[in-house]
């Protein structure tokens, strides 16, 4: 080997020592230590929606060495979401993956939280007045564009169009209601006929669309921002034998089948895996925060430098043609569920 080889080897070696000495120790510290635990906490715990969330979640936990605990409560209860919250708090979890069905009324609990040594990371919904360190989601703005546009695309620009709605959950919100202000600003002769809030629940929704439905004979298209209401929906469309074109947020199995069937157009659902993994990665390092230096002030600030407003976890089109690649049973094959 030449001497002029051999400077550049070690010119090559020394640079790289300097690039990388700060990282060793940063490296040595993402891995949990033996039995810290990340929550993940959400409201209506039965819903199928959670399932692929907290596979992602789990797999990114797995990687780490970290261990994981799916919590929440079964019913829609913002009560009885905050006290499961508050025992899994309990628990002492380094951090917490959190869906808050209702933004304001987590904010002093996620506040307390975070002082008492939890990090708190919202997904899906958010808490934006609180704390929290960040924000996974996928963009409801374009969702509702998408949504839209479709509409138009399939009905017209001049049509007579109703929404369902869950007011106080703040993505579900968002869906509609930008829904709403993109028609007026772009398509002002798409009429909205009806808007009624069916809070997720299929009963309500059924019962609402069927009204909707008498008296707007000339409805034709539905938009709803979540699969629950769906499912009542699309049984008094059918029952009435009505041409209405639906559309939803998010997917249940039960949607996917009638996606197949063409009773239902198409499905915008967020990317679920990705957002459970992105999300406890999100929660990882905002408990390891000391795992990297960023050009800011948190020193001198005495924040977590690990502040991450939004996230977008991105979302799918699901569309008969490709509703298979939905199949939550066949993704749970050889998964553990628990």
């Amino acid at each position: 080997m030449n001497a002029l080889k051999c400077k550049a080897i070690l010119a090559s070696a020394a640079l790289s020592a300097a690039v990388l000495s700060p990282l060793p120790a940063a490296a040595n510290g993402l891995q949990c230590e033996p039995g810290e635990t990340y929550i993940m906490n959400v409201m209506v715990s039965g819903h199928p929606y959670w399932v692929p969330v907290y596979q992602g979640f789990k797999q990114a936990a797995a990687a780490f060495g970290c261990e994981t605990i799916f919590s929440g409560t079964p019913d829609y209860d913002i009560t009885k979401q905050i006290a499961s919250f508050e025992q899994d708090m309990v628990k002492q979890p380094a951090g917490m993956l959190l869906h808050p069905m209702q933004s304001d009324p987590f904010i002093e609990p996620i506040n307390r939280a975070i002082d008492s040594g939890t990090q708190i990371v919202t997904f899906a919904a958010d808490s934006p007045k609180s704390n929290r360190t960040a924000y996974i989601t996928s963009d409801n703005l374009a969702e509702a564009k998408f949504a839209a546009e479709e509409i138009v695309k399939q009905v017209g620009d001049s049509a007579e169009y109703a929404v369902l709605e869950n007011p106080g959950q703040s993505n579900h919100d968002l869906r509609v209601t930008a829904l709403i202000s993109y028609m007026e600003e772009n398509y002002p002769d798409m009429k909205l006929v009806g808007r009624q809030a069916t809070n997720q629940d299929s009963n309500a929704a059924y019962r609402a669309t069927a009204s909707i439905l008498q008296a707007n004979p000339n409805l034709a298209a539905l938009w709803i921002p979540e699969a629950g209401s769906a499912e009542g929906a699309v049984a008094a469309v059918l029952e009435a034998e009505a041409e209405v074109l639906i559309m939803h947020a998010d997917v249940t199995p039960t949607t996917l089948e009638h996606i197949k069937a063409g009773n239902i157009h198409m499905a915008l659902n967020p990317n679920q895996g990705i957002q459970g993994f992105m999300g406890f990665m999100a929660t990882f390092l905002a408990a390891h925060p000391d795992v990297f230096d960023p050009f800011n002030d948190y020193k001198v600030s005495g924040y977590n430098p690990m502040q991450v407003p939004y996230i977008d976890n991105g979302f799918a089109v699901i569309t008969k043609e490709n509703a298979d690649s939905f199949d939550l049973n066949a993704y749970m094959e050889g998964r553990d569920p628990s």
